[in-house]
């Protein structure tokens, strides 16, 4: 009698993967073949500069938008036409989606409803306190500062504990004090699993966070894989693709 040969385990597939994305605006295309996988525990830094198509490609990422051509997945399955795929998706745009006439802890209540949270009171407390807002949470966006503003939208990209972040820009009007508060925020993320993709055009920002380190060049990726331990040999690739 011969013995069962051992079962192999399936293959896990990763949490994020997009294939041979391209973005047409008629003749133009802003993107050109991006493919990239990312896994729970790792933070992609995708850099350039401006109108490379760092916040095209977060938009395919994000479902916003569809693909001129490939695909993106969510474990393993298609993120068009999936509401559920996206729940798993945290946001930050360009657009704060804050309603300036609502306070910070009514824009998180809204979109806590939005998500089902089963306790979202102490999730919009907890988010808040957690990015320093918790005593302005009463207070009207519109009052807030811009720096404000930013950490309100970050805490609402991160209220529902999505396994995926998508954050272009994060830094953006933060003050040092801040961008330390919102980069130990993020790398909390990371250790629980999360997974992120961060697009921005200043690689010193988010560099410590970073596990992957891409360049996006008119489109197409000029530099991209793991992120190597050197912030100064990285420039000098970045600069040369850039001046090359």
């Amino acid at each position: 009698m011969t013995s069962p040969r051992p079962q192999t385990p399936a293959a896990v597939p990763p949490l994020l993967e997009a294939c041979g994305l391209e973005r047409r605006f008629g003749a133009a295309r802003a993107l050109r073949g991006v493919s990239l996988s990312v896994n729970p525990g790792e933070c992609h830094l995708v850099v350039g500069p401006n109108g490379a198509g760092k916040s095209t490609l977060l938009r395919l990422l994000a479902g916003l938008a569809r693909p001129s051509a490939g695909r993106v997945t969510i474990e393993g399955a298609p993120l068009a036409g999936d509401p559920a795929r996206r729940r798993l998706i945290g946001l930050l745009s360009h657009q704060s989606h804050l309603y300036d006439d609502l306070s910070a802890a009514e824009n998180l209540a809204f979109a806590a409803r939005l998500y089902g949270l089963p306790d979202a009171p102490a999730a919009v407390r907890d988010r808040l306190a957690a990015v320093g807002l918790a005593e302005r949470a009463s207070d009207p966006v519109r009052r807030l500062s811009r720096g404000m503003v930013q950490r309100a939208a970050i805490a609402r990209a991160l209220l529902h504990s999505p396994l995926l972040l998508l954050l272009d820009e994060p830094y953006t009007g933060l003050d040092p004090h801040s961008s330390d508060q919102v980069t130990g925020l993020l790398r909390g993320e990371l250790a629980a699993g999360r997974a992120m993709v961060l697009a921005s055009h200043d690689v010193h920002e988010a560099w410590d966070l970073a596990t992957h380190a891409h360049v996006l060049v008119r489109g197409s990726w000029a530099l991209t894989g793991p992120r190597g331990p050197s912030l100064d040999d990285f420039l000098r690739s970045y600069r040369a693709v850039l001046h090359g």
